[in-house]
Parts: structure tokens; C-alpha cells; sequence
């Protein structure tokens, strides 16, 4: 990551449609981290068909609607990590919660899930990552391979991820027409 480039860490990442990688075209990653060693994050609009509930029984009545498995990404699609949402924004340092953005979090689901605050809601569980080396995020930003846009916490725990890439570019000015064309730029 380039010295004058702020850590992009808790912002999204909305492929372009000039994106065709099929790994990411079409896709919305929440990034979980961003710093001179690389970046890492989670797709947020791949739910799976597997219930949530049958990876990680004891997290069920904390799941955000879907309550699926989701697809966060090429890399280790065998580990399962979640992120939720504390209501209680201001605990920062607490054992099982590591926060990222604002009431968004990363969830340890090695953790006990009913010794964590009653405050932590909405945890989301995903099947791999996406991740990039150093400078290899820049590099695809400059080559307008993402948007790079401010997240809510409603975009990571969304009921509805299919249609997450269109409304995330419908709120952004900059980027709203991109909403109305195809995620196939061939159909455009």
C-alpha cells in the first residue's frame, strides 16, 4: 500500500463491470483489512445454499437473515469466519470480537457464542476470504477494476445480497449509472 494512500479497511469494494475475473465479477467485498502487507475481505452477495446452522450450529440465533453459508472468496474455502454487528459500538477490546468498522466486527467462532455480549447480533458466516498482496489491491484500483465506496453495516448483513451490487452504486453519485448496465459488460 503506498505510503499517501489511507487504509481503505472497512470500506467496500464494488467490482466494475470492466472486472470479468469470475472469482469477482459482480461482486461486493467488505475489507476486513488493508495495510502495507496486503488487504483481505469478504464477498458479501455469494450466499450459498447451506444453512448457516449446519457449519455452525451454535451461532444459529445470532445469524442475520439469510442464514446461509456465504461465499467470501477464492482463498481457504474450507475456513469458516464470520463478522457481526455489536450494537454496543464503544467495546472496542473485548475476547471473540475484533471491530473493523464502526458496530462491524470480526467474530472468533471458536468462541463460545453464549459468552459474547448479548449486544453482538447479525453474524454472518463465511466460507474463504479474498485477499491481495502488497500493492496488488492498488494496482487493481487504478486499473478501475472496483469502486471504491463507504459501507453500512446494513450492506454486510443485507436480507437481500443478490441485489447488494446495484444499491450500493444506486446511493453513490459517482457511480449510480452502473447500476441500470449489466454486470456482463459484453451485454452492455
Amino acid at each position: 500500500m503506498p505510503k499517501e494512500r489511507p487504509s481503505l479497511q472497512g470500506r467496500l469494494l464494488v467490482a466494475t463491470p470492466l472486472l470479468t475475473d469470475p472469482n469477482f465479477a459482480g461482486t461486493v467485498v467488505f475489507l476486513c483489512r488493508h495495510d502495507a502487507d496486503g488487504a483481505f475481505g469478504v464477498i458479501l452477495n455469494r450466499p450459498l445454499a447451506t444453512e448457516a446452522i449446519e457449519i455452525v450450529p451454535e451461532w444459529a440465533e445470532r445469524c442475520a437473515r439469510p442464514s446461509v453459508l456465504f461465499d467470501g472468496g477464492p482463498v481457504r474455502r474450507t475456513n469458516a469466519l464470520a463478522l457481526g454487528l455489536d450494537l454496543d459500538a464503544t467495546r472496542r477490546a473485548t475476547p471473540g470480537w475484533t471491530a473493523i468498522q464502526g458496530p462491524v466486527g470480526m467474530v472468533n467462532l471458536h468462541t463460545d457464542a453464549a459468552s459474547l455480549s448479548p449486544t453482538l447480533q447479525h453474524v454472518r458466516i463465511f466460507a474463504g476470504s479474498s485477499g491481495w498482496d502488497t500493492d496488488q489491491l492498488d494496482r487493481e484500483i487504478r486499473d478501475d477494476a472496483w469502486f471504491v465506496v463507504q459501507s453500512r453495516a446494513a450492506d454486510v448483513f443485507t436480507a437481500e445480497p443478490h441485489t447488494l451490487w446495484r444499491e450500493v452504486l444506486r446511493r453513490h453519485p459517482r457511480y449510480a449509472l452502473y447500476a441500470f448496465s449489466s454486470v456482463d459488460i459484453a451485454q452492455n
